[in-house]
């Protein structure tokens, strides 16, 4: 009876630990996919990914879908980096010859549906890109996704779902979501859809014409998305709607909002940590997965992160950050040691990722109420809720002309954007003449509207560019279908470092906020009794603005009439009446600002928080959101002045950039805020040399890093040959028509395209000169002593000549 009662026990505490593991099972079957290709780029992407899934304990399985040539297998390292379905590959499609990469994954899917056994048993799919890091489960069913409702990430730069590339391209463009990125849905939606995604792709791809980056949203105009919105457009054709979800997956370098957990890291993007930086693109060939003991650069410590931000959410995204570097050197180390590399040297680092303190950090991360909040959600509390709405849309907007100077703050600035966080879209309003737009090469630099240039005032013939600005938001306002319900106008010569949003800095309709200009003494004088009827409500602001739509609308209009008014009194341009250093009226659209603001008795909340000059001594604590770098700035013998470089070319040449700070290790510590005014005016520098980085990297400029042009403009070489062959003629030309302040301007020309006078090369020039003229001289000198009167007879000939 005993040893019954024995067995007994066992078969149920078997039967009870065999309960366990069942509950602890997906009831259904999970299949993680991801596309490849046979690069050393990819190797690297899919050694962390996989490492990120075991570490995540994602229920399931997962598949790479390797596209590879033939030629390619041959000498391909990596077939044992990831259970792998191989694929034929796609790059070159095989009807059109289309060099085309990104086909590779709806081909890819599709070709796994079709001859994997794997397929044949599975319920739900999560398809994702090589270029992420799992921190904790993706179950579909519990983040919402059922069948005919997969769950998806929002990509909301797809503007094409709303204009006429879907009309174009979707018989449902009103089906079309913005998605990708995440993608989790059930095997029958994955089957209807596949044919479709691959269909759509080519089908976008070829419609060159709607490339435009006012179209499709890729600022490179290249078609290169096409396969994102072969995927938005197939889902559409087949009546897919997603749940959209804006909380699961983030980019390294965003902030998530507060209580999200995200369980998917992008590294997409550059992004930054204090001084450290990370972009994917500068590792496109790195062997790292092969060469024993090499890591990606350390990123700071946890507790380095603690000091360099205050505010506890943006600390979170710069957690993020590190855990994502952090998570793909861990994979690099594990699998160097499993692949027989040597034990790696001790380092504090390698000790670091060894630790519990690191592991405790990185254990799989349990998604919270807050990040299964799907978009449509938020949407129906905005429309139950109008008047406390908290998160209105934001369109950010910023003015330029079509010169160089602009191009390189252009470029500055969207690179800044994309890495900020600010939510919405942005636009730039880019005014020029007919005769500059022939001859403009930036489109492709941002999203743009373009705007007749009022330079040259049309009915005064008064030159005066600022008056672009104002001109420029009205027109925009007028002409293009804008649904956000507040606008952030910058300037171009600005470098972003943190969202710009409404909710935060208190703005609402006939509150707007924007930053102190308190050098406008105009508003305390005449000068503004003489142009509003309400000089006490005048405020003293500019730089960055904050204002409802519906302000705007109504005060534009008056921006642009009170700039004329300023600019044509010219009685009260003098220094004790405007503050204008220069006494040249150049100010006047600032004033036309806040004259216009105070006509309408819109009076401003004035936040000192939000910009900050380079050069400037920061107050503690306070994380500013913008550099305005419109001064000049110094850090010991170094300095910047936006000004010298108003005549270079610095984008559509090779790898120029502008000379490099000092590093931040060699400042001084004694005095704090001579440290931390340096150690920002540092921040702003490198921000816009790394902008121009990946700017000249994305134009395809040779590997080799020599200073010229790029492959795209190689047809302009010759016009390059002859501005280089008359550089000294334009110059001597310039200079005998340009005042004195224009000298130093005129100067920056002698800089090479590094930024770095060419000291040598004058002295060596002028040494060849000189060398040359003796010899000159000399053969003159004994050319008379051989000739005589040979040489006498020959000149009176050529004087009766």
């Amino acid at each position: 009876m005993e040893k019954f009662s024995i067995l007994l026990l066992l078969v149920m505490l078997d039967q009870f630990i065999f309960t366990v593991e069942a509950a602890q099972k997906a009831p259904w079957r999970i299949q993680v996919l991801f596309s490849v290709e046979c690069q050393n780029y990819f190797d690297w992407q899919t050694v962390g990914l996989m490492h990120s899934f075991r570490k995540a304990k994602q229920p399931g399985h997962i598949t790479r879908l390797l596209s590879c040539t033939e030629e390619q297998k041959k000498t391909y390292r990596g077939m044992h980096l990831a259970p792998t379905f191989e694929v034929p590959s796609m790059s070159k499609h095989p009807t059109t010859g289309d060099w085309y990469p990104a086909i590779n994954k709806p081909a890819g899917v599709l070709h796994w549906l079709k001859h994997s056994k794997d397929a044949e048993n599975i319920d739900w799919v999560i398809i994702l890109d090589a270029d992420m890091i799992i921190r904790g489960r993706i179950v579909p069913w519990k983040l919402g996704a059922e069948k005919g409702r997969p769950v998806a990430a929002y990509y909301g730069y797809l503007r094409g779902c709303d204009n006429i590339l879907a009309q174009l391209h979707t018989k449902h463009p009103e089906l079309c979501d913005k998605v990708g990125g995440l993608l989790a849905m059930h095997i029958d939606d994955l089957r209807a859809l596949a044919p479709m995604w691959l269909s759509k792709t080519e089908e976008v791809r070829q419609d060159r014409a709607h490339w435009g980056v006012n179209i499709t949203g890729d600022i490179y105009e290249k078609g290169w998305i096409s396969e994102m919105y072969g995927y938005s457009f197939g889902a559409a054709e087949v009546g897919l709607r997603h749940k959209i979800n804006d909380n699961l997956m983030i980019y390294p370098g965003y902030a998530p909002r507060e209580g999200v957990e995200p369980i998917l890291l992008h590294y997409g993007l550059p992004f930054r940590v204090g001084n450290w930086s990370f972009s994917k693109a500068d590792h496109d060939e790195d062997a790292i997965v092969y060469n024993c003991g090499q890591l990606f650069p350390q990123p700071p410590y946890p507790r380095e992160v603690m000091q360099l931000e205050t505010d506890p959410n943006l600390r979170r995204g710069l957690f993020l950050s590190i855990e994502c570097i952090n998570i793909l050197n861990e994979a690099l180390l594990l699998h160097h040691v499993a692949n027989g590399c040597p034990k790696p040297p001790w380092s504090k680092y390698v000790n670091f990722l060894k630790s519990k303190a690191f592991a405790e950090l990185t254990k799989p991360k349990l998604v919270t109420p807050a990040s299964l909040e799907m978009m449509e959600d938020t949407v129906q509390e905005h429309i139950d809720h109008d008047t406390t709405r908290p998160y209105p849309k934001i369109h950010t907007v910023f003015s330029t002309e079509c010169t160089p100077y602009f191009d390189w703050q252009t470029v500055g600035l969207m690179h800044s954007f994309h890495l900020s966080g600010q939510p919405g879209n942005i636009t730039r309003l880019l005014s020029c003449s007919d005769e500059d737009l022939k001859l403009y090469k930036g489109h492709n630099l941002a999203p743009t509207h373009y705007v007749p240039s009022m330079s040259q005032h049309p009915l005064t013939g008064d030159w005066y560019p600022a008056i672009n600005k104002p001109a420029a938001v009205l027109h925009w306002l007028n002409h293009a279908n804008i649904d956000a319900e507040f606008i952030v106008i910058l300037d171009a010569d600005m470098i972003m470092r943190g969202p710009i949003t409404p909710w935060e800095f208190k703005a609402a309709r006939g509150k707007p906020v924007s930053t102190p200009y308190d050098y406008l003494i105009g508003c305390d004088n005449e000068l503004a009794k003489l142009h509003i009827s309400h000089p006490e409500a005048c405020d003293k602001v500019g730089g960055v603005i904050i204002m409802h739509i519906d302000d705007l609308r109504k005060f534009a209009l008056l921006w642009l009439h009170k700039t004329e008014e300023v600019r044509a009194d010219r009685a009260h341009y003098a220094r004790n009446i405007t503050g204008d250093i220069y006494e040249s009226g150049w100010i006047s659209e600032m004033y036309g600002y806040s004259f216009g603001a105070a006509e309408m008795k819109l009076r401003h909340t004035i936040n000192r928080e939000i910009m900050i000059y380079p050069g400037y001594v920061p107050e503690p604590g306070i994380k500013y959101r913008v550099f305005h770098y419109g001064l000049e700035f110094h850090v010991g013998n170094w300095s910047f002045d936006k000004a010298e470089w108003r005549e270079i070319d610095m984008v559509n040449r090779c790898w120029v950039k502008f000379p490099e700070p000092p590093d931040s290790s060699t400042l001084d510590h004694n005095d704090e805020d001579n440290f931390q005014r340096n150690l920002l005016s540092i921040e702003c520098m490198k921000t816009l040399n790394e902008a121009l980085h990946l700017h000249h990297e994305k134009r395809n400029c040779p590997k080799d890093g020599s200073v010229l042009e790029s492959k795209e403009d190689a047809t302009e070489e010759s016009i390059t040959s002859w501005k280089i062959s008359n550089f000294s003629e334009n110059f001597d030309s310039k200079v005998n028509h340009k005042s004195a302040n224009d000298s130093e301007e005129m100067a920056s020309v002698l800089k090479d395209g590094t930024g770095i006078p060419s000291s040598f090369m004058v002295l060596f020039l002028c040494a060849f000169s000189v060398f040359g003229f003796l010899v000159i001289i000399f053969l003159v000198h004994s050319g008379h002593k051989r000739k005589g009167m040979k040489m006498k007879h020959h000149r009176t000939r050529r004087r009766n000549l």
